[in-house]
């Protein structure tokens, strides 16, 4: 697949994404919403692919749904002829195309590092909710805008955010609109650390480079969905359950007798076992079936 408003590219087993209408300051369209799913179909395909890092061209991140169509934008009717494939549920109602995007984020393989280089505003925000580590540059700002604009969170954002950031912090956002700036995003937990502008995509790049560097492809895959669907466990016997089945099914696997022979040896490990055809069968299926039975 081709794409016209993202970039994918991959270099030193990292993939990058990049959000690529800087003339729109990153808008998102139906288009970018289907090309965004393609592109972490394409890095889970890809056993050399180890990490994601998504960024945006030019001074904006991404600054929510492109609003161009004015007074209709969200009204589902009014907008069919608007180019991009839509989905719909069994019973007909049409899915929010940034819930699309989160949720297939969410059952990404690959560790995903949103490198937030400048305004994260609407969808442009909550596409981050579901990665797995947010770094902004210093002067980037956030907004969960919805409720000024009429509309409620969408992607996914009701389930994401209060686990991510806590309920009061998530209603304060949320029922205010307001655009903060990094700091507070910082003081709120909603991103991990602030750097220069100048400097974000190389400490995203570091942190990708380090997982790809020192870690095994298929642990790391396991871990990713033990952690997020762990957030949905009743108690912590479901995952006592969920952590010994994969210690079970990895203890005896290539990956960890060459872990432990390498720390032993002293010498970096060179681990064996592929995503695309190693990775156990009691690995959680996260977020759970799509009920449309699209994906």
């Amino acid at each position: 697949m081709s794409y016209t408003e993202i970039e994918y590219s991959v270099a030193d087993r990292v993939a990058t994404i990049t959000l690529d209408r800087p003339e729109r300051l990153n808008a998102f369209t139906y288009v970018m919403r289907g090309e965004l799913i393609d592109a972490f179909d394409r890095a889970d395909a890809d056993d050399d692919v180890r990490a994601v890092v998504v960024t945006g061209r030019g001074r904006a991140f991404c600054a929510g749904a492109d609003l161009e169509r004015g007074a209709g934008t969200f009204d589902h009717d009014a907008v069919r002829d608007v180019p991009g494939e839509r989905e719909v549920f069994a019973d007909g109602v049409p899915r929010d195309g940034g819930g699309t995007v989160a949720l297939r984020i969410a059952r990404s393989l690959k560790p995903v590092i949103a490198a937030i280089n400048g305004p994260a505003v609407g969808v442009g925000v909550t596409m981050t909710l579901p990665m797995d580590v947010r770094l902004a540059a210093d002067g980037a700002r956030f907004g969960f805008v919805f409720a000024r604009r009429g509309i409620v969170t969408e992607a996914a954002s009701s389930w994401f955010l209060p686990r991510l950031v806590g309920i009061a912090q998530a209603m304060e956002w949320s029922v205010t609109g307001r655009v903060f700036d990094a700091d507070e995003a910082l003081r709120g937990r909603l991103v991990s650390r602030l750097y220069p502008a100048e400097g974000l995509l190389d400490a995203a790049y570091e942190l990708a480079g380090e997982i790809a560097a020192n870690t095994s492809a298929v642990a790391v895959a396991a871990v990713r969905r033990l952690m997020w669907s762990g957030l949905g466990a009743s108690s912590p016997w479901d995952a006592h359950r969920a952590d010994s089945l994969l210690m079970r099914a990895f203890g005896a696997a290539p990956d960890a007798a060459e872990g432990v022979t390498a720390f032993l040896e002293k010498r970096p490990a060179e681990f064996p076992m592929r995503v695309g055809r190693d990775l156990p069968a009691d690995v959680p299926i996260w977020p759970g079936p799509d009920p449309t039975g699209v994906a």
